[in-house]
């Protein structure tokens, strides 16, 4: 499988603590991989490194061939790589189809408002939100929001997505039916996706790869079943090492 995303050797520290230690992996074209490990093992940190909010202290990274290390989010999403975040931030005071907009207005390609509006109004429709793109966006639910962050970062066109903990917060049926959605955008766009997620079942759902970080460090990479089985996975879970 080509690679679409390389990351070598990444590596951030934050005083006394390693955050990202020598994280190196790839994301094939249209892959869907789940990033997953204990909190506080530098998933989110990570993410930050790859689509530029932070700078690494080493290490690389490279988006279909280009070498995006330290560009700033505008420059990164233009290359074709979104993101949505843990926390979600849609623009309050702005309508639903306004934050779509947003996101097709500084993705790859440079828009006309006209052509960024047929494709908000079109993505919106996708994730559920096609009744509610005059409403602001402060007054949708939790799992509204999601679904908007989620058609923002479409509406920019990405190649690749970068998705974290989209799930959390969601009652059991809305999970079901977030990762039918994701599994859905994935099948019509062919998108890779790469999503930080602590439930377990949807990784399974979702993910026919899965790499595991523990205190920054790569500690597996390969099909769930494999992984869940995997005593150091295991053992940077419960805390408990066992044996093969």
């Amino acid at each position: 499988m080509t690679a679409l995303l390389d990351v070598h050797e990444l590596g951030k520290r934050f005083g006394g603590v390693e955050a990202v230690a020598g994280l190196t992996f790839t994301v094939g074209e249209g892959e869907i991989v789940g990033l997953i490990g204990p909190n506080g093992a530098g998933k989110s940190t990570a993410f930050d490194l790859i689509n530029g909010v932070r700078l690494p202290d080493r290490g690389r990274v490279v988006l279909r061939g280009e070498d995006i290390t330290g560009m700033d989010p505008r420059s990164v999403v233009r290359r074709g790589l979104a993101r949505t975040h843990q926390i979600v931030q849609p623009l309050a005071t702005m309508s639903v189809l306004e934050n779509c907009m947003v996101g097709a207005c500084f993705g790859r390609a440079d828009l006309s408002l006209r052509a960024a509006e047929t494709i908000a109004r079109e993505t919106a429709d996708l994730v559920g939100l096609a009744d509610r793109l005059g409403e602001p966006a402060s007054q949708l639910t939790i799992a509204g929001k999601k679904r908007l962050e989620l058609a923002r970062a479409l509406c920019a066109q990405p190649s690749l997505l970068l998705l974290d903990e989209v799930l959390a917060g969601l009652e059991a049926h809305g999970k079901r039916a977030f990762t039918r959605l994701l599994l859905t955008l994935h099948e019509r766009y062919r998108i890779a996706i790469l999503i930080i997620e602590h439930d377990i079942e949807a990784i399974m759902n979702l993910c026919p790869r899965v790499a595991v970080l523990d205190f920054g460090k790569l500690i597996a990479d390969g099909a769930p079943a494999d992984v869940f089985r995997d005593p150091a996975v295991i053992a940077s879970y419960t805390g408990v090492a066992t044996h093969a």
